[in-house]
């Protein structure tokens, strides 16, 4: 019997959302903090994985996450389905590769309905604005 997984390979109903960045990496997560305000957002966190791989005596590509999210926005969310949690806060994970070239990543929140079972239609409505927030924010960031 074959599984099959329709919509991992396309745009549509992907799990990770990529964009490519004309900026370095550091330009691209100033630009990305920067533009939180404007989206009603509170910036978190700044995780830099390549310091705490250099940390551990490691060698890793410039990797970061920035941790943001909005309080009230997640509550809604985990009142729906307390497991969404896991979830949040949101997350943009900024690389780049050998070659220089800087991508933002992020988790599609649509894929949150099915990981979390969620049905109900605000909180679907929810994820859909959610959705284009984030893309919004990656854009953005990613401009020069």
């Amino acid at each position: 019997m074959a599984l099959i997984l329709l919509g991992c390979d396309t745009k549509k109903g992907a799990f990770l959302n990529t964009v490519e960045s004309q900026n370095d990496l550091t330009a691209s997560i100033n630009k990305f903090v920067s533009a939180l305000s404007s989206q009603g957002l509170s910036y978190f966190e700044t995780i830099d994985h390549s310091k705490n791989a250099q940390n551990a005596g490691m060698i890793l590509k410039p990797e970061t996450v920035i941790v943001f999210g909005d309080p009230k926005t997640g509550t809604l969310l985990m009142q729906c389905n307390p497991s969404i949690g896991l979830d949040l806060p949101l997350r943009m994970l900024f690389t780049t590769d050998y070659t220089g070239k800087t991508t933002l990543t992020f988790t599609n929140p649509e894929y949150w309905s099915l990981k979390h079972n969620i049905k109900d239609d605000k909180c679907l409505d929810i994820i859909a604005k959610m959705k284009i927030t984030m893309q919004t924010l990656a854009q953005e960031a990613a401009k020069k």
